[in-house]
């Protein structure tokens, strides 16, 4: 039993070891061995921005506002906003822009994905935009993400979401987390491709674009994954920039389950992102589905060590009790404590663990249960 319960615990920790510190450098050092970097050029060409919206009435002007004053020649530019089953005042105000080449579309509610496929039917550029209803973009944004597709290779490119500083620990520490998934972002494009996109700032070539299937619930997975197993790169171009506010733990937390639930999704929809011997397999196996395995290997690393050798158990288990124990006090530490620096950290790794875990619900509820809005602070609209 101890020998399994060895083999167990190591292996635990290596994975855990891999998915957060291996594969990140790993990626590193490919991206300075072997760089590709994105052929740009300042380019004009025409774009579909597409707004689905859901009772965004809080947001939908400043929205609309921002995109209108975009650097980018109008005349080559159309915006669909589709209203997706809206009850407050979210169509009225959308209407008010009709003037200004704002096309609203009004259906029933089905979902973002279901708003999607229709605001795909009706757009006619050649780049598709998407963007939400929350975060206002740069006014240079578009122009940088249409100069990537310069470079024939390239069939999606996403922008960065800025999150800016939160008034809590815990709203700087997710934003911590988003840092690091930005940092991992930059040396996959330094390498070739990205995986995911940002889903507030992305573009597409329209010729790569298809409908999505019902109950979608990560479309800036599906669509850009679709285009990458074509074999064309995603990239990500950092001057391209939308703004937000971090989220409260409670929002990122269901906004995380519904986002990693999405990757079972992809991997049901595409398969071969499970061949760890294909280019974009491995990434995704590595990167992405790894963070749906890493509770589990967690919980195997609990489990595992109280059959360490003495006094190896003992240690092992304390650390892991400690660590969760400061977590579960986290609410109870006081914001200005030196503690809290701490307690925040390990609450925050904790929760995203845990929506990983409640996020393998898709695989026994419908997807639909998952479309919560995620708070007044949420990156989705």
């Amino acid at each position: 039993m101890e020998s399994l319960g060895i083999a167990v615990f190591f292996a635990a920790t290596a994975m855990l070891a891999y998915s957060l510190a291996g594969y990140p450098m790993l990626i590193a050092a490919l991206g300075k061995l072997a760089p590709r970097p994105i052929r740009k050029q300042p380019l004009e060409k025409t774009v579909s921005i597409l707004l689905p919206v859901r009772n965004g009435e809080r947001w939908i002007r400043a929205k609309l506002e921002s995109l209108l004053a975009l650097a980018y020649p109008r005349h080559l530019v159309t915006i669909i906003v589709v209203s997706d089953g809206s009850q407050d005042r979210t169509d009225e105000i959308a209407a008010e822009y009709a003037g200004q080449g704002v096309r609203l579309e009004r259906i029933a509610s089905g979902g973002k994905a279901a708003a999607l496929n229709r605001a795909m039917e009706w757009a006619e550029g050649e780049i598709l935009f998407f963007t939400d209803v929350r975060q206002p973009v740069d006014p240079n944004c578009l122009a940088r993400l249409v100069a990537c597709f310069a470079d024939p290779e390239v069939g999606v490119a996403t922008g960065e979401l800025m999150i800016l500083d939160g008034n809590t620990r815990e709203q700087a520490h997710i934003g911590l987390y988003w840092k690091y998934e930005k940092w991992i972002r930059r040396q996959l494009n330094r390498a070739g491709s990205l995986l995911v996109v940002t889903g507030c700032v992305y573009a597409m070539r329209r010729s790569l674009a298809g409908p999505l299937p019902p109950g979608t619930l990560i479309d800036d997975a599906v669509l850009p994954t679709r285009a990458l197993l074509k074999g064309h790169r995603i990239v990500f171009e950092e001057a391209a920039r939308a703004y937000d506010y971090p989220t409260a733990l409670d929002a990122e937390f269901r906004r995380k389950v519904r986002t990693l639930a999405g990757l079972f999704q992809l991997a049901r929809l595409c398969p071969r992102l499970l061949n760890p011997f294909h280019g974009a397999g491995f990434h995704f196996l590595s990167y992405k589905f790894s963070r749906l395995v890493m509770p589990y290997a967690l919980l195997a690393a609990l489990g595992s060590a109280p059959f360490l050798p003495r006094p190896w158990n003992y240690w092992c288990l304390g650390i892991q009790a400690a660590f969760y124990a400061l977590a579960a006090a986290d609410p109870a530490v006081p914001e200005r404590s030196p503690l809290k620096w701490v307690s925040s950290i390990t609450r925050t790794f904790t929760i995203l663990m845990l929506a990983s875990l409640c996020a393998a619900a898709v695989l026994f509820v419908p997807p639909e249960r998952l479309w919560k809005q995620a708070g007044s602070h949420s990156r989705k609209a």
